[in-house]
């Protein structure tokens, strides 16, 4: 039932932001500017995006240094690859649990230890990504919006800079206070339908868990180095997207904020391989600049498909090669899930089986 719950919810949310993206293109413009795309400067972009799970699955070793040192590249490529190509092909994010269980499987580390780093990994994302839309609005590239317009520039700087002050302060108080910390989002929690609550709550014990990061200096300064450098280089594969279909004018500040914005925005839950809110925040975000909605849905479904198809296919070249089997990676959620419950470290009123 909650599965199920969750991919209707997931479902739901694709085309609300399907609709939302493209009820105004037209479409005759949509695929002329598909036909004309560069297709060089296409692959180039997929290309770099591509690299970029390579790139993530380096960031991936300190963050679990603590508690599994030494684990080497193989787990971790396939894990990563693996993972994203699950997430591309079944809702609800189900393949973040699949890429905890393959580095588990392969490698010398328990499934909730490998949970806990990816929680952390998310976090870090998260922060790294505000902090660049924080960047993106206050360079001189960025649209000039008039206050009291449509979008108040200014407001908005100052609203994302008390989130991320907001953000960051609550991450210090958790890395000390880790207790208190999950006894109060317990209590909160209880609001929260069952199919939503048990996930929730184990995210954040297993983050609370892989909090020791932020208490070691050179393991959060070697952390957070890697989450900027990726970002950093990914924002390059948008410049070539956008240059793939015709669109100059945002650049790589442009590159920056919209990065940032689809990210956070796939967050939300979404049917498989984010489409939905990618697409949203392209058309709105390249608004910005005053791409039209055709030129800019065209953008987002050339560049969304090209990288749907090269992970999906690097995924399922991973799980061959481990002789996995589809079925066994959707089972990894109720896999992990049970880890963590019964982890001590994580949840002291842990009953092992």
């Amino acid at each position: 039932m909650k599965k199920h719950l969750k991919t209707v919810v997931g479902v739901a949310a694709t085309v609300f932001f399907l609709w939302l993206a493209l009820k105004d293109v037209e479409w005759a413009d949509v695929w002329r500017h598909l036909r004309e795309a560069d297709l060089l400067l296409l692959g180039a972009a997929v290309l770099v995006s591509t690299v970029g799970m390579h790139i993530r699955a380096m960031r991936w070793k300190p963050l679990l240094d603590p508690v599994a040192p030494g684990i080497g590249w193989k787990p971790r490529i396939a894990g990563v690859c693996i993972g994203f190509g699950a997430n591309n092909v079944f809702p609800a994010r189900l393949g973040e649990f699949a890429r905890t269980w393959v580095l588990a499987r392969q490698a010398n580390v328990t499934l909730s230890a490998a949970f806990a780093s990816l929680v952390l990994e998310r976090a870090l994302d998260g922060l790294v990504m505000i902090a660049f839309l924080l960047l993106a609005m206050s360079l001189p590239g960025f649209p000039e919006l008039a206050a009291g317009g449509p979008v108040d520039l200014q407001a908005t700087v100052r609203v994302v800079m008390a989130v991320f002050a907001v953000l960051m302060g609550a991450l210090v108080w958790m890395a000390y206070f880790p207790a208190r910390a999950a006894s109060v989002a317990e209590r909160v929690a209880v609001v929260l339908p069952s199919a939503f609550r048990r996930p929730l709550v184990d995210a954040l014990r297993a983050f609370l868990a892989g909090l020791h990061v932020l208490r070691n200096p050179r393991l959060l300064a070697v952390s957070v180095a890697w989450a900027l450098f990726q970002w950093a280089f990914l924002a390059g594969s948008f410049v070539l997207a956008f240059r793939a279909f015709g669109i100059d004018e945002p650049g790589y500040v442009g590159a920056l904020f919209l990065q940032s914005c689809i990210a956070l925005l796939v967050s939300v839950p979404s049917g498989p391989g984010f489409f939905g809110p990618f697409e949203a925040a392209s058309v709105w975000g390249l608004g910005l600049w005053g791409v039209d909605k055709s030129r800019a849905a065209s953008f987002a479904i050339g560049f969304h498909l090209g990288g749907w198809f090269t992970v999906t296919g690097l995924g399922v070249y991973y799980a061959a090669r481990l002789n996995l089997r589809w079925r066994d990676l959707r089972r990894s959620e109720t896999r992990v899930e049970e880890a963590v419950e019964t982890d001590p470290t994580l949840n002291p009123h842990a009953r092992p089986h």
